[in-house]
């Protein structure tokens, strides 16, 4: 049987691959500097993909902003900061801290008490940052 890779691993490789010595050479010029323009276009061409109650075009336009997060972690990997793998724990962690009612014990009437105690932890969290 033929092993099949996740479109994910097949992305984060394609990148891995672009930024190398045998890749693309706008690829390789690329810094998160020379992306900020990018990363702001594509995810206004998300919102109005939205905004058009299209399927189709949303789907292409998160690929877009998707290539986006994937090329700056790859970018941040060459100079050993993080890889893309530490993005997706720190988010992981995020999300479980942030829904306490869903990963703790707390409990919620309804999405407005949960919207209020998301900021309460987000806050709390820049805080703890700052000290």
């Amino acid at each position: 049987m033929k092993k099949t890779r996740s479109p994910f691993n097949e992305l984060i490789r394609i990148m891995a691959l672009l930024r190398s010595a045998q890749g693309c050479p706008w690829d390789k010029h690329q810094t998160h500097q020379t992306l900020k323009k990018y990363l702001r276009e594509e995810a206004q061409e998300v919102r109005e993909a939205i905004d058009e109650g299209d399927p189709e075009h949303l789907q292409e336009e998160l690929g877009d902003l998707l290539l986006q997060v994937v090329f700056h972690a790859q970018i941040a990997r060459e100079h050993s900061e993080f890889d893309i793998n530490d993005v997706i724990r720190g988010l992981i962690r995020k999300l479980k801290r942030r829904h306490p009612h869903v990963f703790g014990k707390v409990r919620v009437k309804n999405a407005a008490e949960v919207v209020r105690n998301w900021h309460a932890i987000k806050k709390k969290e820049k805080a703890n940052k700052k000290q």
